[in-house]
């Protein structure tokens, strides 16, 4: 399940896309306009900026802008920076988990083609599409 980090991250890169005017977009704005708690938002700008997706500016003239064009966003790098991985059971989750049901489980390919689809799903989406 997507949380309320993944959805309003990707609100927020929506709102700054269409935004847009060269300066930083201050997060009041953003907030006010997306109807979301400027003090969640800071939570998740913070790791936005962490993971490479925004730059943040502080003091008069601070907010936020994106760092790279719309379509050069894919949705779920989006997703996975802030919801962590998109697998949908905990064996395919941690890469490193060696399942010692992995040889017999009858469910395992299922799972994986299930994953491959949510991945490819929102790989194959930009921050583009959503504005269209």
């Amino acid at each position: 399940m997507i949380s309320t980090r993944g959805r309003y991250a990707i609100r927020v890169m929506i709102d700054l896309a269409e935004n847009d005017n060269g300066a930083y977009i201050p997060l009041k704005d953003i907030a006010a306009r997306q109807n979301i708690s400027k003090k969640y938002l800071e939570i998740i700008a913070k790791d936005m900026v962490s993971g490479g997706l925004l730059t943040g500016a502080s003091g008069k003239g601070g907010g936020y802008k994106l760092n790279r064009k719309p379509e050069d966003y894919k949705i779920g790098e989006v997703l996975e920076l802030m919801e962590g991985t998109l697998s949908s059971v905990a064996c395919l989750a941690d890469k490193s988990y060696d399942c010692p049901q992995k040889k017999i489980c009858r469910t395992l390919p299922m799972w994986e083609e299930f994953d491959e689809i949510v991945h490819d799903y929102f790989y194959k989406k930009t921050l583009r599409d959503l504005l269209n």
